[in-house]
């Protein structure tokens, strides 16, 4: 019995054979050329019939052919082929069975005086391709048997040719032995060569897919350009820089296309011309848009083959590069400026309580009037010391799974205390509509949160009733607290760095305040956020700051909620 092919063990059923493998088409060519074969000897035996009835052709032989040739196209239409390798199945009984039984009674009868040994190769070499070294082998020792005995029974009646006959059924048994063991080996080998083809294709796709996946997924953009200037492949994020239509919204198509996309043009020629990679920044003209610019390089893939080489463009955007150092240099000077307040604390306390201490005795006001001055600037560093504390407390915590928090009762209490301490009530209204609910939020960061954006909003606002309006939604969504007023809408420069951290409008602002919100609120897993609105119901027409928290999903309802409530000052 033959190896089993790699992969594959004896005690395990061998996959089924592919459509377009190199043994189903050798399947195919078999039976088709038992058909064809069955089709001529029934042909030439119903003509040697017909014009030479001398030669005494009996009917049932012609029956004979005409059963061998039914059943050849049934087994030619109606069966599949198997796996190679195998010792026997019982597909061999009515494949190779049969064309022997067929074959030898042919030649024991020598029907129409006619020599059917060379036919034999078709069951040799079937059994040879398609089955095991012991099935080839076992087909031509009985191929070789029949011949032997059909030999032996001619010399029965012709003595004289004894010799003649043994000699040639014996050559030709030799023969289809070495036919029956090369066809074997051959085809061993041309499954091995099959299956190594199939797995290096496999490879090769599973590769192919996994790059494809990578491009697809990286955050540059990504061209490979011909030296027509014929885009093959474009990711989406090189798409997106070139700020491509639904018109070119699939590969291939002209880089030169557009007059804006030029200098990617000329820049890829220049690869080409010098044969070696490039690097540039250029600026990409978008319709609608001002031009984008970008860091771009080049590479060119190998030439192999005589196959044309292709340029590999990178592309990155200039405002995300400068993005990514302004947030590495913010995250250095928040280091430093953290080590900086820790050393401020002691020296601004000492200053505060000596500055304390010398008030009691001062009876001037010009003097008081100074030492206010010195309490006052004191305790604004204070708050940016500990401002910039905050941030670092923030950055470096551990992660952990908050508690449950239940939304409407921590936003009450804390508009509450804040109002109180603020005395500012007249200027609030907070309207709670989440009844019940509870969002993943630690009660501390959510007050230092709310209490961020009341402050902001307290110092644009307006003196009407309802300038400042905290609100509560849980519907079909997640859970949203809104702080709004009435002030004035933000610059667009303001309104782009609104949550970076040192970033603010008014001098005497640390910029710390909306930054400490962002931080705290990704911590959470939700996502703050400003938009300019119109006022609801109670001011119609009034436009004002809306500051949004959206919770993480999955705040769920207690039981027994009550209705909505709201709270006017």
């Amino acid at each position: 019995m033959s190896a089993p092919l790699p992969g594959m063990t004896a005690a395990t059923e061998p996959p089924p054979l592919a459509d377009d493998s190199a043994f189903s088409r050798l399947w195919r060519g078999f039976t088709t050329a038992r058909v064809s074969i069955a089709v001529v000897l029934l042909l030439t035996l119903c003509t040697l019939y017909m014009l030479v009835p001398a030669l005494n052709i009996d009917g049932w032989l012609i029956g004979l052919c005409t059963t061998y040739l039914v059943a050849t196209i049934a087994v030619r239409i109606f069966t599949s082929p198997l796996p190679p390798g195998r010792t026997f199945d019982p597909q061999w009984v009515y494949t190779i069975g049969i064309d022997l039984l067929t074959f030898s009674t042919l030649q024991f009868l020598q029907a129409g005086a006619i020599n059917y040994s060379p036919l034999f190769a078709l069951p040799v070499l079937m059994g040879s391709v398609l089955g095991s070294a012991l099935l080839a082998l076992a087909t031509a020792a009985a191929v070789a048997l029949l011949l032997l005995t059909d030999a032996w029974v001619w010399s029965l009646h012709l003595p004289g040719e004894f010799a003649a006959r043994f000699l040639q059924a014996g050559l030709t048994g030799i023969g289809y032995f070495a036919v029956a063991f090369l066809a074997n080996q051959l085809a061993a080998r041309l499954a091995r060569e099959e299956l190594a083809a199939r797995l290096s294709q496999q490879a090769a796709r599973m590769q192919s897919q996994v790059n494809e996946l990578v491009i697809e997924t990286l955050a540059d953009g990504v061209l490979v350009v011909d030296a027509k200037g014929l885009v093959h492949t474009a990711n989406p994020a090189a798409r997106v820089l070139l700020g491509m239509g639904p018109a070119l919204d699939s590969a291939p198509f002209e880089l030169g296309a557009r007059s804006g996309w030029q200098p990617m043009m000329q820049l890829a020629q220049l690869t080409f011309a010098q044969r070696a990679a490039q690097k540039a920044e250029i600026a990409v003209e978008v319709d609608g848009a001002s031009p984008r610019r970008m860091h771009v390089r080049t590479r060119l893939t190998p030439q192999e083959h005589q196959a044309e080489s292709l340029c590999v463009m990178f592309m990155e955007d200039l405002r995300e590069m400068e993005a990514r150092l302004r947030t590495e240099k913010l995250a250095a000077m928040g280091r430093m400026s953290a080590a900086v307040a820790h050393e401020f604390r002691n020296p601004l306390a000492a200053i505060a309580q000596a500055n304390e201490l010398m008030e009691e005795d001062l009876h001037e006001p010009g003097l008081k009037q100074l030492s206010f001055l010195v309490r006052k600037n004191a305790q604004r560093l204070a708050q940016i010391v500990d401002e910039i504390l905050d941030i670092s407390r923030v950055q470096h915590q551990g992660l952990r799974a908050p508690p449950a928090l239940e939304l409407d009762a921590a936003v009450s209490s804390t508009c509450a205390d804040w109002m109180l301490q603020g005395k500012c009530a007249d200027r609030v209204q907070v309207t709670l509509a989440a009844p019940r609910v509870q969002v993943p939020f630690d009660a501390d960061h959510l007050r230092r949160v709310l209490v961020n954006l009341l402050d902001n909003a307290l110092r644009y606002a307006g003196t009407r009733p309802d300038s400042i309006r905290v609100s509560t939604h849980a519907g079909e969504g997640p859970p949203t607290l809104h702080v709004w007023s009435d002030g004035a809408p933000l610059e667009p420069s303001v309104e782009s760095h609104l949550f970076e951290p040192f970033f603010s409008s008014e001098s005497r602002s640390s910029g710390l305040g909306l930054y400490i919100c962002r931080e705290l609120c990704e911590r959470h897993g939700a996502v703050i956020a400003y938009r300019r609105v119109v006022a609801g119901p109670a001011g119609p027409g009034r436009e004002g700051n809306d500051f949004s928290v959206v919770f993480r999903a999955g705040g769920l309802p207690l039981a027994g909620a009550a209705s909505t409530d709201t709270i006017a000052a």
